[in-house]
């Protein structure tokens, strides 16, 4: 069973000519480019809304692992949907999961876990205290 996730950010994208691989469909790379995109576009609403600039504060995610589950391939030209949800709380880390979608139908899913780090020593620190609070009650 999956736990509860919280839906965060949701970016839209259109693809480019340049994302097509030999094989004629979008490289597996490029799916990654577009979770990374919506990551960072949490990220940056996230710090607009607090603090100003990311990691300006000296805290910030990283990223410790990312996988994406290839469901059906992507082709030039289309326009993407981009989801981001948040679950899966600890002291230090939450998972981010994705779903990529177009025209209605999800072409890939994927996962990152983010690690808070204080930037000089590289170190985990605790999660934001917002970002706690909103991942724990919708946990319970």
């Amino acid at each position: 069973m999956t736990s509860p996730r919280l839906l965060v950010q949701t970016t839209h994208l259109t693809l480019r000519w340049g994302d097509m691989d030999t094989l004629g469909h979008v490289n597996n790379t490029n799916y990654c480019r577009y979770m990374e995109q919506v990551r960072i576009d949490w990220v940056y609403a996230q710090a607009q809304a607090h603090a100003g600039t990311p990691y300006v504060g000296g805290q910030g995610p990283v990223i410790v692992n990312a996988s994406c589950d290839f469901l059906v391939p992507l082709v030039y030209p289309a326009d993407i949907v981009v989801t981001m949800y948040l679950g899966d709380p600890g002291r230090t880390s939450v998972g981010s999961y994705y779903e990529i979608h177009s025209g209605g139908r999800k072409f890939a899913i994927g996962a990152a876990k983010m690690v808070w780090i204080d930037v000089a020593s590289g170190r985990p620190v605790p999660l934001p205290e917002e970002l706690a609070a909103s991942l724990h009650a919708l946990t319970g």
